[in-house]
């Protein structure tokens, strides 16, 4: 892909003018603003500069070739430019395709069994489970917000906050209905059955991003289940809040009322937020031939198939046959799939944008 220098050097510009704004900068929030977007354009220009002397280099080598004694060198190196260019400006073009603003947010996890009874719950908790090991596995931090287990074991619906850089980058695409095939523990006969649970991936935001006013949300305490013993809440100290316009409620039961407080307005600003991305994805996908990154939770996305040991994404009709190493945490062969669908998309984007 040819991007025009115009483009490029539009970035360029930008990020000069924001580095001269941030020298001068006396406000706070300016210049947190201000080194947001520094970081943001940093590996832009580092490419575009990249870019820019791989093709200055092209020239000089091309220069050289007249040269009868430097030409054999020169025409040597030249290839191996030749060669490495396209991955050169792939990287640029990446970088300069539509993105989105959340990609280094943290995240909030949710998992709810779905059709399946008890053996939806057990599958609830599996995916839980596989997900929290993968987070170990890069460093992020699991916070748990509230669980509701199930009958038999595993989660009707499990919430955490998931902490890190790229999380919400990563886990994106997890959203929607998987579906599992598999003999349940409780099956005497040995048949296989179906059922799944849903994964909900939702950008964590900051206060500043979304404004709650008092006359639309209704704050209502209430005593919260515990599991015996000294862990029953004696007080009123759940906490549930009722967004009005939107009918969204959400609830908290730690011991602390005041911590209930924040982490349910927590969790609403994220769910307000969530649904302006929804109707954006939405928007967004139809225009897109992809699947990836809809943005339908309703959408089933993909199946594990515990007799077969495989497992299926159906956005991109990919089979792995590695299902015990994914369901221990290693879905990086997944999401790793997953992600570079979407970038293809985007680069067709830019594409359709410069003609």
């Amino acid at each position: 892909m040819r991007l025009p220098q115009a483009r490029l050097d539009q970035v360029l510009d930008r990020f000069h003018e924001v580095e001269a704004r941030m020298g001068s900068a006396t406000d706070g929030a300016e210049i947190v603003r201000l080194s947001k977007e520094h970081a943001e354009l940093k590996p832009v220009v580092d490419a575009v500069q990249g870019l820019a002397r791989a093709r200055a280099e092209m020239a000089d080598l091309e220069a050289m070739t007249a040269d009868p004694e430097m030409a054999a060198m020169a025409e040597e190196e030249l290839q191996a430019l030749t060669d490495r260019l396209p991955e050169l400006e792939r990287e640029v073009a990446l970088l300069l395709a539509p993105r989105d603003a959340d990609e280094n947010a943290s995240a909030v996890l949710e998992v709810r069994a779905g059709t399946g009874g008890d053996e939806a719950a057990l599958f609830a908790g599996d995916l839980f489970r596989m997900y929290s090991r993968y987070a170990s596995t890069r460093g992020w931090r699991i916070e748990l917000d509230s669980a509701t287990e199930g009958d038999a074991g595993g989660y009707k619906e499990i919430i955490a906050t998931v902490t890190g850089e790229g999380v919400f980058g990563r886990l994106k695409f997890e959203s929607g209905v998987h579906r599992v095939q598999r003999v349940p523990t409780t099956e005497s006969q040995g048949r296989i059955h179906t059922s799944a649970a849903t994964v909900a991936v939702l950008p964590e935001v900051e206060d500043v991003e979304i404004e709650i006013h008092d006359k639309d949300i209704r704050i209502d305490t209430f005593r919260a289940s515990g599991s015996g013993g000294q862990h029953v809440n004696t007080t009123d100290s759940a906490v549930r809040i009722t967004h009005l316009p939107t009918g969204i409620m959400v609830t908290s039961s730690e011991k602390s009322q005041h911590v209930n407080r924040d982490k349910a307005m927590k969790n609403l600003r994220v769910r307000l937020y969530d649904m302006q991305r929804q109707a954006k994805d939405l928007a967004r996908s139809d225009s897109r031939k992809s699947q990836v990154g809809s943005g339908d939770r309703s959408e089933r996305i993909r199946t594990y198939n515990y007799p077969q040991g495989r497992v299926s994404d159906h956005r991109i009709n990919l089979t792995l046959h590695s299902l015990p190493q994914i369901m221990e945490g290693d879905i990086d062969p997944l999401l790793n799939a997953l992600i570079a669908e979407d970038q293809a998309a985007r680069l067709a984007d830019l594409e359709a944008e410069f003609g």
